[in-house]
């Protein structure tokens, strides 16, 4: 489900009446985007390219109807986790039930009374969004405001299955904020905070929309680059590399270099379906450690076969 915060949110009607359709959209004017659809399969089409935040749902209709259509929506991704309330000119104890049973988070009788299912949207609205934000928080690093790595772990699934499928590269990158042990012990945990968020925010600042940037743990982070090869994404990471130094962050006294330095491994490779994503991590992981033999301060990066 699409976060709503600052943004109108969209509700998809799906009836094969026009009536009922005009009369909704009247009901929610000035509520919601509204979003029409007089088929199962104009339904299907609409939700997965408008992504809305709520669907009302007529449960008798030609073709898919309503049960067959919830079916269809909690199967997708995209559209698993949109709350739907069904409207039903059917007062059926048994098919309510069986509604409830598929997922429907309510269920509006014909006819309905314009003012309560006005009250029963904006509801069922307001959960929606904290259900976004709980869901957000539980992805994100509460220091730096990064992913997480709960929500690395998923981006990175859905990235790997993607570029399998597309056969398109995908680059990950283990970036380690050189001497950081003993940066804390020379400056205090306090200051190390400090740093890591300054760290996280310009290396955020350096990478591209379709990048996640996650904290991985520690004073370590890890970028995944979709559709991205080695040589593309050492390019990218160079400017992370300079950018941290350009934070003029003084450095421990065991460091090379005066001001907070990082080092960066890169892997590259063409993902395919056997393998597990772990295997590209694991080779970034690999190449962090050889920058870091090499002397710090550096990237090095590696096309897999």
């Amino acid at each position: 489900m699409n976060a709503m915060a600052g943004r109108t949110p969209v509700v998809l009607i799906v009836d094969d009446e026009k009536t009922n359709l005009r009369l909704l959209s009247e009901v929610l004017r000035g509520e919601a985007k509204v979003v029409l659809a007089k088929s199962g399969t104009q339904a299907l089409d609409k939700a997965a390219r408008e992504r809305p935040d709520l669907i009302l749902l007529d449960v008798v209709m030609p073709g898919l109807d309503g049960l067959q259509l919830i079916r269809l929506f909690r199967q997708r991704a995209e559209t698993a986790s949109i709350p739907v309330l069904f409207i039903s000119g059917l007062d059926d104890v048994k098919q309510e039930v069986e509604c409830f049973e598929l997922g429907a988070s309510d269920y509006i009788l014909k006819p309905f009374n314009a003012p309560a299912v006005r009250a029963r949207v904006r509801l069922h609205l307001q959960l929606a969004r904290q259900r976004d934000m709980l869901e957000r928080l539980a992805h994100i690093d509460p220091l730096t405001s990064l992913a997480n790595r709960r929500k690395l772990d998923e981006t990175l699934a859905q990235e790997w299955s993607l570029a399998a499928q597309e056969r398109i590269p995908l680059s990950i990158a283990m970036i380690d904020v050189d001497y950081f042990k003993q940066f804390n012990d020379a400056y205090g945990h306090a200051a190390g905070d400090e740093a890591l968020a300054r760290v996280a925010s310009v290396l955020e600042s350096r990478t591209r929309e379709c990048d996640c940037l996650a904290r991985y743990g520690g004073e370590e982070f890890t970028l995944i680059l979709p559709g991205t090869s080695s040589e593309q994404a050492r390019l990218i990471l160079e400017r992370c590399r300079l950018a941290v130094m350009d934070l003029h962050i003084p450095s421990a006294k065991e460091a090379a270099y005066e001001w907070l330095t990082v080092s960066i491994g890169i892997a590259a490779c063409l993902p395919e379906r056997h393998q597990a994503p772990e295997y590209l991590m694991s080779a970034a992981d690999e190449l962090l450690y050889q920058a870091k033999q090499k002397g710090r301060n550096r990237t090095v990066a590696q096309n897999l076969k």
